[in-house]
């Protein structure tokens, strides 16, 4: 799933590419795709692309439209949910897509003959594409916590966040309305760099281990931004993967330690960790019996 990093490297990656070119026609594809009607898709054609914005883990791409002699903004939101990707294309088939079970979702075509198609992998279609005035007229962005990069996101803030949590650290972290932009991957590896148990209680956590994952938290993101600044669309899913150091990992070594990286599985995911650098040496079992809670 693109995560906060990915998420923010095709942001700018759009800002170079989309910005101040038009929109000639967005079709889509796909039944499941658009979760919005009013206003319609063709309210985007003859519309120009002023802006890239991310809201956690969504892209706002804004256009402004003077349809029918009046201007206004329009806000295309994308959440690329657990198996979507946006593919940018210099020149699009000059054949206009046709529904089917193949992986594309969306086209968005410009007038200049390049565009991005949306595409989905599997048959779990959760891609989801909203046009919207307003970009907080998305539930799942109005819903969103503070953005983990964002200026005054400090300790202090970061602290006042988990005053109260009584659920495990891994979940307080991927929870999207507590903090926006991280998933399954990162959270993994932020809890690698922090040495803390995926299992340990939000509330048993000192203050040092606090100020520890904060830390860890925003060096993590930091370094995977940086890592796909200026990358291609095409190359930031090879690039995610090859800079995990946890996730995705099971069966290899540890890179700071060397101990063999281990997995916890669930019905529809699985995390990584270290024994040596997060447990004490001791393997987590399933997530219910473990007693690996403090």
């Amino acid at each position: 799933m693109p995560e906060l990093p990915e998420v923010e490297a095709l942001r700018e990656f759009l800002d170079e590419r989309l910005v101040g070119e038009d929109f000639a026609r967005v079709t889509p594809v796909a039944i499941s795709v658009l979760k919005t009607y009013d206003p319609p898709l063709s309210a985007l054609e003859g519309a120009r692309a002023t802006a890239a914005a991310r809201h956690g883990k969504w892209l706002d791409i804004t256009a402004d439209s003077a349809a029918g002699g009046t201007e206004r903004t329009l806000h295309l939101v994308v959440h690329l949910a657990r198996a979507g990707w946006l593919q940018w294309k210099d020149e699009l088939p000059a054949v206009p897509p046709r529904p089917g079970r193949g992986p594309l979702a969306l086209r968005a075509a410009l007038a200049s003959g390049a565009g991005f198609d949306l595409t989905e992998a599997g048959t779990a279609k959760r891609l989801a594409v909203h046009l919207v005035r307003d970009p907080s007229d998305v539930p799942g962005i109005a819903r969103l916590g503070p953005d983990p990069l964002a200026a005054d996101f400090d300790r202090a803030a970061f602290a006042a966040l988990l005053t109260g949590e009584r659920r495990q650290v891994k979940g307080a972290l991927r929870d999207q309305s507590l903090i926006a932009g991280i998933g399954n991957a990162y959270s993994d590896e932020i809890l690698h760099a922090a040495k803390l148990s995926p299992f340990k209680p939000v509330q048993n956590l000192t203050e040092q281990e606090t100020s520890t994952l904060y830390a860890a938290l925003r060096s993590t993101l930091r370094e995977a931004v940086e890592r796909s600044r200026g990358l291609a669309a095409g190359r930031l899913k090879a690039e995610k993967k090859s800079g995990l150091r946890v996730h995705g990992r099971t069966g290899r070594p540890c890179p700071v330690c060397g101990d063999t990286i281990r997995e916890v599985s669930f019905s529809d995911s699985s995390l990584q960790y270290c024994p040596t650098c997060q447990t004490g040496g001791r393997p987590l079992a399933d997530r219910r019996l473990s007693r690996l809670l403090k």
